[in-house]
This record gives C-alpha cells, sequence and structure tokens, in this order.
C-alpha cells in the first residue's frame, strides 16, 4: 500500500551525540557573619526561650555551631516546623519558604539581632494570645493539673455535694473569678459554667451534663499540645492577612467577614463531617456568586446516598438523570427552594471542588454541632454575606438587587467587581479578647497528626 507522506517512514539521518548536560554553576558556600559576645548570647537566650513558642531548640555547646541552630530556630518560627513532604494534602494552607540568612546577616553587622528576632514569630494577635496562654496552662499543668470530675447526675442551680465542691475546684483553675471553696450551686457558680461552656463551644445551659463534664475533664497537658498545633498553623498563613477577607473556623463552623481588617459580620457555618469529607485548610478569592444554581451532583455521592433511594425520590426532589458520554449516568439537581445549594453559591479556585452556599436545611445551623456538609460550607446568612460582597459594587449592590435576582428563578453567575480573599482555617485554640483561651474539639484529629509530626525537638530543627 502507498504511504502518503504523513505516514511514511522517516528518511534516515546521522546518529548525532547528545549534547552534554550544562553542569549547575557552583553554590558558594555561606560564610557565617562573626558574632560578638553580646550577639552570642542573644542568640542563646533566643533558642532558650523557644519553649516560649512550643518549641524546643537547645542551644549548642559550641559557639561555631550556633548560628545554623539559630537559622534553624528562625526557619521553623517563622514558616513552620514541618517539611514539604509532612503536610496532609488537605492541608492546603502553606508557608512561604523563608530563607533566614539574608536578614540575619545584616541585623548582626547592623548590632540589630534583637529587631531580627522580634520580627521571626507571625505577626498577629492570635498568635500572641496562644504563646501567652501555652505560659499560663504551662503552669497549670506544672502545679499537677486539675482532678477529674466523677461521673454522675447532672448538676445544676441549687445543688449540693461533693461533686459541686469538685466542681467548684476544678473551675477555680481556669477561671479567676470562681470561689474554690464551697459545696453549693449558687448563682454565681452557674454564671461560671455558662463561661466554661462558651470557651469550649458547648450550649450555655449551666447544666453540667454528660458533654460538659468531658469537656472539663480533658487533661490539661492536651489543651497544650491543642495550643502547641495551633500556634504552629499560625505559621503558616500568609505574613500578611488581606484587610477584605471572608474566614471560616472550620472546627467551630463560625464564617466572619472583615472589612478593613475589622469584623463586620459573623455568621454560623456547618463544615464537612469528619471521616472522609473534612473541610480542607486553605487560601483562595471568591470571584464570583451564581444565584440560583442547580447542583451538579458529585459521582460518589449519587451512587452512594441518591440512586439508592430509588427514581420516586429523585423525581420529588428535583433531581434529573443526565447520560454521560462514556456511558454512564450522573445527576443534577434544579435550582429552586429544595436545591441543595440553596438559592447562592460564593465560588473561588481551588482543587477540592468546594465553596460557600445557602441550604434549604437550615436546622441545623441551631446546633452546637455543625460539622455535617460533605466538605464544602453551608451559610447561616447567605444574602447578608452576597450584600457584603457586592456593597461596592452600583447594580448589586443596590437595595434589593439579590432578592430580586432570587425571585427570578433564573439561575446566573454574578463576577464580583473585586474579588475577596477566603481563608479556611482549623482553630480549635485561640485567644479570646478577656485573655482566655477557648477551646473546641478536634474533630479531624489534625491536632494529633500535627503533634506527631512535631515530635523530636531539638534533633528535629536541627534536620530541617
Amino acid at each position: 500500500m502507498a504511504q502518503d507522506a504523513a505516514t511514511a517512514p522517516a528518511a534516515a539521518t546521522p546518529v548525532q551525540a547528545a549534547p552534554a548536560p550544562v553542569q549547575p554553576a557552583p553554590v558558594a558556600p555561606r560564610v557565617m557573619p562573626q558574632l560578638s559576645a553580646a550577639q552570642t548570647a542573644q542568640l542563646r537566650a533566643m533558642l532558650d526561650g523557644a519553649a516560649a513558642h512550643g518549641m524546643e531548640a537547645a542551644a549548642p555547646k559550641d559557639d561555631a555551631k550556633l548560628a545554623e541552630a539559630a537559622l534553624s530556630y528562625a526557619r521553623a518560627v517563622r514558616a513552620g516546623q514541618l517539611a514539604p513532604g509532612e503536610y496532609l494534602e488537605v492541608w492546603a494552607m502553606r508557608p512561604a519558604a523563608y530563607d533566614p540568612f539574608p536578614a540575619f546577616a545584616k541585623a548582626v553587622a547592623d548590632d540589630r539581632l534583637a529587631s531580627w528576632i522580634a520580627s521571626l514569630p507571625p505577626p498577629y494577635a492570635g498568635y500572641d494570645g496562644l504563646r501567652k496562654g501555652l505560659s499560663r496552662y504551662r503552669v497549670i499543668a506544672a502545679n499537677g493539673g486539675w482532678r477529674t470530675l466523677p461521673a454522675g447526675p447532672d448538676i445544676t442551680l441549687s445543688s449540693r455535694g461533693p461533686r459541686v465542691a469538685a466542681l467548684r475546684q476544678r473551675l477555680a483553675v481556669e477561671d479567676k473569678n470562681v470561689t474554690a471553696t464551697g459545696d453549693v450551686f449558687d448563682q454565681a457558680l452557674l454564671d461560671a459554667v455558662r463561661r466554661a461552656q462558651r470557651r469550649y463551644g458547648l450550649n450555655p445551659t449551666g447544666v453540667v451534663s454528660t458533654q460538659t463534664t468531658a469537656a472539663l475533664n480533658v487533661p490539661v497537658s492536651r489543651r497544650v499540645e491543642q495550643i502547641v498545633a495551633n500556634m504552629e498553623r499560625w505559621r503558616w498563613m500568609p505574613a500578611e492577612l488581606d484587610a477584605r477577607r471572608v474566614q471560616v473556623n472550620i472546627a467551630a463552623a463560625v464564617l466572619t467577614v472583615f472589612e478593613g481588617d475589622k469584623p463586620v459580620a459573623s455568621m454560623r457555618g456547618v463544615t464537612g463531617r469528619p471521616g472522609g469529607d473534612e473541610t480542607p485548610m486553605l487560601s483562595s478569592e471568591i470571584h464570583s456568586v451564581v444565584v440560583n444554581p442547580p447542583w451538579n451532583v458529585p459521582a460518589s455521592i449519587a451512587k452512594e446516598e441518591l440512586f439508592p433511594k430509588g427514581s420516586a425520590y429523585l423525581k420529588a426532589n428535583g433531581f434529573k438523570v443526565i447520560e454521560t458520554p462514556e456511558g454512564g449516568k450522573r445527576l443534577q439537581q434544579a435550582a429552586g427552594d429544595q436545591s441543595a445549594l440553596g438559592r447562592l453559591k460564593f465560588d473561588f479556585l481551588n482543587p477540592f471542588a468546594v465553596y460557600l452556599h445557602d441550604t434549604p436545611a437550615k436546622a441545623k445551623f441551631s446546633s452546637f454541632d455543625r460539622l455535617a456538609s460533605h466538605g464544602c460550607v453551608r451559610v447561616e446568612k447567605p444574602v447578608e454575606l452576597a450584600r457584603l460582597l457586592f456593597k461596592d459594587d452600583p447594580k448589586w449592590g443596590a437595595p434589593g438587587a439579590i432578592e430580586e435576582a432570587i425571585a427570578t428563578n433564573k439561575t446566573q453567575r454574578v463576577p464580583l467587581t473585586r474579588p475577596v480573599t477566603v481563608y479556611l482555617f482549623y482553630w480549635t485554640a485561640f485567644a479570646t479578647g478577656e485573655g482566655a483561651v477557648s477551646f473546641r474539639d478536634d474533630p479531624y484529629k489534625w491536632d494529633s497528626a500535627l503533634a506527631a509530626k512535631l515530635d523530636g525537638g531539638p534533633a528535629r530543627l536541627a534536620a530541617r
């Protein structure tokens, strides 16, 4: 069979030797600056104070190795202690690479080492609050921690006896306003119980039942571990947060909107349930809002949760079965009041296909346990959020514009004239304005996983 030019074999050509690979230019070894006696003492004090930042970094006995140890510590306290391969995939909030040497060398030359040392930790009040909290909880641990509350019936107003006395002693360890003596549950103790329940993210009923007892019985060593893990995650954040932003605390399922670096709105959310549907940590930009979005059901949800319910259920709930080019089937739920995405969807680029959205299932927002989604973040007040995002848009920021668009039942994507940064964080310990530390459960076990990765102390830092 004759061959055309496109399929005919190419004519033989002389074999040529491959060019020799270009060798990279040798990297000149770094010459450590000469330290004065005072500067040597400053670096040793910095390393000796590493525990205040939840880290271990022993100063070497040999002064010749002191600068290297200081640089390893500086990298860790500024950009985190994990090596690139140690992050879980869903820990997509990653620190920027940081080389401390240039600033260190200049600080030594200018004799401004103290300023360089002070600039290393994350520049956030949240981090500093946890640093102070770590010191406080380590003192509590050194003093023996707290006793476990015995199990028993609910304790409430007017209760009395040994368990009330034990409750007072337990609360007084963390709350300076509690009188540690006495066995009567009075109004002051009721107020203290409610303060503790708020700190732990529980319903502040004032009744000490199983859930409250369990939170109070978490050992102080675990609380210290939580603080250290959250301080490490602060180091993964950008050097500066955008002043206009949306923040979601995944563990607490709370969304906060910031304008000019000040919170202007806060609302409850519903975040991913543990066991495979975890909401990832990440940062991105909300670039558009979809009004009246249909829901293109992920294949895993369609297969495992929806198709088994049968065609009658699918039809009644607005699902349409769509044939795929590969011969399979997928599901799409029509826009409307019954759509799982509600009336508004807030889109941002990320590799996990998660987003913020409305929901018709409003009841879950009343719960104190709100980890129930497939990974996306459901928003309690989506119209309010949309108004804030569009407030500078002459058309969509006009009063009633969003509600009118929803009322048309028409699906439309509305780009933001100015994208808004969104951060999905995982905070299980955070300082409050009153100087206390609030704790949440570690639903994804990410605190424990991180604590295991951080194990190793000075040897770990030296290996980085």
